[in-house]
């Protein structure tokens, strides 16, 4: 079988969101699947580094300017097609949304993380905005002979927004990173720990953020819950570690208004290698976002044994059952009082760390690409049946 994949999303410097996953998946493909011929593509003028090469794997790319290849080849003229620059596949792969054309002799897939940009547009930036319109997800998506959704949330909002048909939908959840978890077992320096800890001087207990700074995490309802905190008298750092996303203006004027300013520390994008040392060091991880397709950054905390404040919507209680401290995003009272709660009973502690760490074992990338797997030689097999 031939299995074209587009990994346009692997050229981002750095990983976090659906480029973390695209690398985990392909990289767990490659290691199970000994029998078929992978064929990934991009379109740029620099050279794509892919880590896990191997001869099953053949590259192919073009050169074409960005804008022309997207807005004017591939959405104008549907012109190349992806599994025809390939050299022909059976089933074409996109792990996420993408200008992309396909012959009618390749099945293609495509996985959906969120539909977060129509529930609510009011989170991205007029860019980003422009990019969905361009798209016209509402027509293309059913040009797709099959649809992974990351959780029955995203496929609940393809059938309500999309109109997709559910019987067309299959949900696969995704894993926990590989790299998290050797570094937890083969790596863990006490030494590095110190050094980072002065780094960053997180010289006392903090509360721990991790994710995209942007409108959609509801990083000011975690800054106001910071701050009711304080009031009350609790003494703790607020670390916030993350790119910085889009429409930021109002998180940083919450920040710059909080009279606690100096303890809420903005530590920018954080490396997979870093990752561990900050779960290791926090008291509590806090993840109230507004919307989630998955959510992996609170199963990661749990990961390595930290207790998880997050939202009682969207995707979340369905990715972290009864192992997290579920609150409303819209009341930052709640977001307080679950820290403070958690950060004054040990028992409370106790038994959202033990949940956690059953609640994790359910989510491995090895079960998630051996389903992928599957998935591809189904629709082979129904394409060779035609």
């Amino acid at each position: 079988m031939r299995i074209g994949i587009d990994i346009r999303v692997l050229l981002d410097k750095n990983y976090s969101g659906v480029a973390s996953f695209t690398f985990q998946l392909l990289k767990n493909l490659i290691k199970i699947d000994r029998q078929n011929a992978y064929y990934f593509f991009y379109n740029s003028f620099k050279e794509a580094k892919i880590p896990f090469l191997s001869k099953e794997i053949s590259i192919k790319k073009t050169r074409y300017p960005n804008k022309f290849f997207n807005y004017f080849l591939q959405k104008i003229f549907n012109y190349p097609k992806l599994d025809k620059i390939i050299g022909g596949s059976d089933i074409f792969y996109l792990p996420h949304f993408n200008f992309a054309s396909f012959s009618k002799n390749s099945k293609s897939i495509i996985t959906v993380h969120d539909l977060s940009f129509l529930r609510y547009p009011e989170f991205f930036s007029f860019r980003k905005n422009f990019w969905h319109w361009a798209l016209n997800i509402k027509k293309n998506i059913n040009k797709f002979d099959k649809i992974i959704a990351v959780s029955q949330n995203t496929k609940n909002d393809l059938i309500e927004l999309l109109n997709v048909s559910g019987a067309k939908i299959e949900i696969v959840y995704p894993g926990i990173s590989e790299e998290l978890i050797k570094f937890q077992q083969n790596y863990f320096n006490n030494e590095a720990y110190n050094l980072l800890k002065e780094k960053y001087n997180l010289n006392k207990d903090f509360v721990l953020y991790l994710g995209t700074i942007e409108p959609r995490k509801n990083i000011s309802g975690i800054i106001k819950g910071y701050n009711k905190l304080r009031d009350s008298g609790v003494d703790c750092l607020l670390v916030l570690a993350g790119g910085w996303g889009w429409k930021t203006k109002q998180i940083k004027k919450d920040w710059k208004n909080s009279k606690y300013r100096k303890d809420i520390r903005f530590i920018g994008y954080i490396d997979e290698k870093i990752k561990p040392y900050l779960y290791k060091m926090a008291k509590v991880f806090v993840y109230p976002s507004f919307y989630e397709g998955f959510g992996f950054p609170p199963l990661e905390a749990m990961y390595f044994g930290l207790p998880v404040i997050s939202s009682n919507v969207s995707s979340l209680p369905e990715v972290l059952g009864d192992a997290a401290f579920l609150v409303n995003p819209d009341k930052d009272d709640e977001i307080f009082q679950a820290i403070n709660l958690v950060l004054a009973s040990q028992d409370v502690r106790d038994k959202l760390i033990e949940a956690g760490q059953r609640q994790v074992n359910k989510f491995t990338w090895e079960k998630t690409a051996k389903r992928y797997l599957q998935i591809f030689k189904e629709m082979s097999k129904n394409n060779y049946d035609k």
